[in-house]
């Protein structure tokens, strides 16, 4: 066999591998996603039959039975919680931030544990009745599993793969959208098209959802009536209510950043936080009941037009501010699914108003509007946002409608507070994913990693001449002046030293406080220091300590740029 054949021959098999690979991959998280999320929803919908049963109504108000059962379960919950976040040793919860975060990091590494830890706090979370959604943790786990395989398995698929596969298999079985699911991981997440990927994450996608309707046989998520829309009624009404729900997704957003600051800066245990969270809700719950759990149910009531004006409204507002307080103070769970309900119930809202004035009924179609523009809007996802809802009423029109509420939502969101509730997640943080994969690896990659710790170093007591010898032997132009310690002390020029050979000391031609860069800096940091430098090379010195451990080159900066770039390139465009 020729050398061209043997060639040919190993491409075919890392094609066939590659192919091979991404199939088993898709079809093995449809799997384990179908799994997953329906395991999930059809767990906290039985454990919550728990906390409904006849033997918590203990007293009467008004006449009325007045259960204590929201209240039990949720402070059950919350140790469960609590034993959960000791047990995993989880500092903060992880979600679906991180998820972005790791598919845009070139190493795609995610803390398997605190991942599967904070998914199963989120289960007992919903199942106890906190206000939080499913969509959120299932993401991450998915993302979770998929850098978790990755670990195990080598390097035949890169580890965003991995997680588009997951992230896809997860919205694909939760919504039964496997179009959305493909669309929502690339563009939430992964914000990138491969070739290599998009295979195995449509797989993932489409067998996820074809996995739960043969297993699970899942009835339809919401009945809506998709009868005749008149579109020239609709669409008017649909773009004037965009920019309300964007501020409504604005103020949802902002609720629960608001929420997480006050409990940091409070001071109260975990413990305290979770019970005063859970007692909260329990209370509210107990006389308000479809504000507790995933909310699927009461959005359902909505769609089809059940609630009054007023009872409306209690609902959107006892709804984001119980998010606001189980997710802040650490009953973990998910964002998306309470978006949907606020948005259902502000669009269902804005159709009443608009019934009253004399329009004509816009419901279902305003509260789908308002569930896909809110929902839409806090996860930076608009065109999954518009094909979650093409997918779930198999309407043209509906979809349509929500298309421009969700376009005048986002426009308004993105001004107002940002990209997504999880991009703002991040830049609290300091993580800016707006910048890129580049800008993110220039700033986790340290400028440790080209420092060159061989130098020439000058004594403290070192002539000019002996200096300039030094560097003579070096082959430098510039030299470092540290002391028996390694501190630094100053830095010398061959031209400073020339017109000095007589005697003088090297110290007192040296440059005290030169261009350095300090030994924890990022490589972008790097860059911009040396924008500024005209050169041989820049120390790079221990802030803290005063000790020089070497020095970079301008060149060595550039290379591993150059390097960082290319293996960027690699992973978004093959």
């Amino acid at each position: 066999m020729t050398a061209e054949q043997t060639t040919k021959l190993k491409s075919l098999q890392r094609l066939a591998q590659t192919v091979g690979g991404g199939l088993l991959c898709g079809l093995g998280f449809g799997f384990v996603m179908s799994l997953a999320s329906n395991g999930f929803v059809f767990g906290v919908q039985w454990l919550s039959t728990l906390r409904t049963s006849e033997i918590f109504d203990i007293f009467r108000l008004a006449g009325m039975p007045f259960s204590l059962g929201p209240l039990i379960s949720l402070l059950i919950a919350a140790m469960l919680v609590l034993l959960v976040r000791r047990l995993f040793g989880i500092q903060r919860w992880h979600g679906p931030a991180d998820s972005i975060h790791a598919a845009h990091r070139t190493d795609n590494e995610l803390d398997v544990k605190a991942g599967f830890g904070s998914t199963l706090a989120a289960f007992i979370s919903a199942s106890g009745g906190a206000s939080v959604g499913q969509y959120g943790p299932l993401v991450h786990f998915g993302a979770t599993m998929g850098s978790f395989i990755r670990r195990n398995t080598g390097g035949l698929l890169t580890t965003d793969i991995f997680i588009g596969c997951g992230v896809a298999g997860a919205i694909s079985a939760g919504f039964n959208a496997p179009i959305a699911g493909l669309v929502f991981a690339h563009e939430a997440v992964l914000r990138h098209f491969s070739m290599r990927a998009i295979t195995p994450i449509a797989v993932a996608s489409i067998s996820a959802a074809w996995f739960s309707d043969q297993l699970f046989s899942r009835p339809v998520l919401f009945s809506v009536d998709t009868g005749d829309l008149d579109l020239a009624t609709i669409l008017p009404s649909a773009m004037v209510a965009g920019p309300l729900f964007g501020i409504l997704a604005v103020l949802f957003m902002n609720a629960v950043r608001l929420s997480a600051r006050f409990a940091a800066k409070s001071g109260w245990s975990p413990a305290r936080l979770l019970f005063v969270a859970a007692g909260l809700t329990g209370v509210v719950g107990a006389v308000v009941p479809e504000v507790l759990g995933l909310g699927n149910g009461p959005i359902g009531l909505m769609l089809g037009d059940k609630f009054g004006v007023t009872y409306l409204g209690l609902l959107l507002v006892l709804k984001l501010s119980l998010t606001a307080l189980c997710i802040g103070f650490g009953l973990f769970g998910g964002v998306f699914s309470p978006a949907l309900f606020v948005g259902a119930a502000g669009g269902a809202i804005g159709a009443k108003i608009l019934s009253l004035l004399g329009m004509a009924s816009m419901s279902p179609a305003l509260a789908i509007c308002g569930m896909a523009a809110v929902g839409a809007a806090v996860i930076g996802a608009p065109v999954a946002g518009i094909l979650i809802i093409l997918e779930l009423t198999m309407s043209y029109e509906f979809a349509l409608a929500a298309m421009l509420s969700i376009v005048v939502s986002i426009m308004i969101s993105n001004l107002l507070f940002g990209h997504s509730f999880f991009d703002r997640q991040l830049l609290d943080r300091g993580i800016d994913v707006s910048q890129g994969r580049g800008h993110i690896e220039m700033m986790e990659v340290g400028v440790e990693d080209v420092v060159e710790p061989a130098f020439a170093r000058i004594e403290a007591g070192a002539s000019a001449e002996e200096a300039l010898a030094l560097l003579v032997r070096a082959e430098a132009t510039e030299g470092y002046i540290v002391d028996a310690d390694g501190g630094f002390l100053g830095k010398v020029s061959l031209h400073a030293l020339l017109p000095r050979m007589a005697s003088s000391m090297a110290s007192a031609v040296a440059e005290s406080e030169p261009i350095s860069i300090k030994h924890d800096a990022s490589l972008l940091q790097a860059i911009e220091v040396a924008s500024g430098f005209v050169g041989e090379s820049i120390p790079v010195i221990n802030r803290d300590t005063g000790e020089m451990l070497g020095i970079v080159t301008e060149a060595d900066l550039f290379k591993l740029y150059l390097n960082l770039q290319t293996r960027i390139s690699d992973l978004e465009r093959t």
